[in-house]
């Protein structure tokens, strides 16, 4: 378990929606300092709030947050992008560049800071995942975050020697800049973020931030017809939901 009480936080994307709801959480749940990332950050009226840049598609500018962040106990991987095509008809070289950002851009930052974690006495490491991972039909930001799931369950096995917790945190649509012009129902930003932060308290390892990511989480064990998604009014739903049957 990690407190999040007088801890060091850095947030990836920590200046707007889903990031900067976590900077918030973090303040409110007692963290002494938190990092916020942007590709050009802004200043913050907060003391206890440091922006630094980073582009986390830059080997170079991971390097040199690493250099800066010597004192951070608990890394969120939150910076991404969307990509709402289908998979078939995009561009390679469109869906490169996606998980340039969603993927290795979060592999780059887990690799530069694992040491520090190391050195600070293990501390957590959070990745923000989707219910996306697990549906189909999601196109290139669908395959780029059942990869960063995949690869979430891997820094759990390499980094527990050094004790570090490792969290996944899955949610739906989520009222953030990157969800504005979808008709959807989304959830709270800031709940979705403190949940995840005092599920990291609880010594959990995996976070369903709402009935959704619930769903399709429980439907990986059906037939994989149980994974393709609809919208119904609002609503992320399975298209085929599992029928129950009476033996």
């Amino acid at each position: 378990m990690t407190s999040i009480s007088g801890s060091t936080v850095l947030v990836t994307g920590g200046q707007r929606g889903l990031g900067k709801a976590f900077v918030d959480a973090a303040l409110e749940l007692g963290a002494a300092k938190v990092y916020a990332t942007a590709r050009k950050p802004r200043p913050s009226a907060d003391p206890r709030v440091v922006p630094l840049a980073l582009e986390v598609t830059d080997p170079s500018s991971v390097a040199a947050l690493a250099d800066q962040v010597r004192d951070v106990s608990i890394v969120i991987n939150n910076a991404g992008v969307t990509l709402r095509k289908p998979l078939i008809s995009t561009a390679i070289d469109d869906i490169r560049n996606h998980f340039e950002t969603n993927f290795f851009g979060v592999l780059r930052v887990t690799q530069a800071l694992a040491p520090t974690l190391a050195a600070n006495g293990g501390g957590a490491l959070i990745n923000v995942h989707s219910v996306l991972s697990w549906a189909a039909g999601a196109g290139g930001y669908g395959a780029g975050k059942a990869a960063l799931w995949s690869a979430t369950n891997s820094f759990r096995v390499d980094l527990a020697a050094q004790g570090t917790q490792v969290v996944g945190v899955h949610l739906g649509y989520t009222a953030t800049d990157l969800t504005a012009d979808l008709d959807v129902v989304k959830s709270d930003p800031f709940d979705v973020a403190r949940d995840a932060l005092l599920a990291v308290e609880n010594g959990q390892t995996e976070v369903l931030s709402d009935d959704v990511s619930r769903q399709f989480k429980a439907a990986l064990s059906g037939p994989v017809e149980g994974l393709e998604f609809a919208l119904v009014d609002g609503h992320l739903v399975a298209r085929h939901p599992p029928t129950s049957t009476t033996v």
